[in-house]
């Protein structure tokens, strides 16, 4: 178990996907899809549509908590949300879409990519499953 500190809450279970940028949803995600389109970013062409997003955080215009909320309403958004450090514009985003969101892992070593976990950000915690 991986203690984390509770940014939006709920739970869920699914693939990781990991990036070690940080992401602008603004631009950088189409939220019709779901899929990375910011040329410049490592997951680009990549979905993130029901994986558990693991960023080290966000970046650009707060408009990107809009982002996340329309992805929601397209079923495009992530299952749940890891951060390194949490910001505003995925936080709000998150908590207006009642993504589950969790940010300050005690320990990264086992979050990578296509590793199956559940975040439970009601009780602060990650499981590797």
């Amino acid at each position: 178990m991986i203690e984390c500190r509770n940014i939006s809450k709920g739970k869920a279970e699914g693939e990781l996907i990991v990036s070690d940028e940080a992401i602008s949803f603004l631009g950088g995600v189409d939220p019709e899809t779901g899929v990375v389109i910011d040329p410049n970013h490592e997951l680009k062409g990549q979905s993130i549509k029901d994986k558990i997003l693991f960023i080290p955080g966000g970046k650009g215009s707060t408009v990107g908590s809009y982002v996340i909320f329309q992805m929601m309403k397209n079923n495009t958004a992530p299952k749940a949300i890891i951060c390194l450090k949490a910001e505003p514009i995925i936080a709000t985003g998150a908590i207006m879409s009642d993504i589950p969101m969790v940010d300050s892992p005690s320990s990264v070593e086992e979050l990578v990519n296509g590793q199956m976990v559940e975040v439970d950000s009601d009780n602060g915690k990650i499981e590797i499953l």
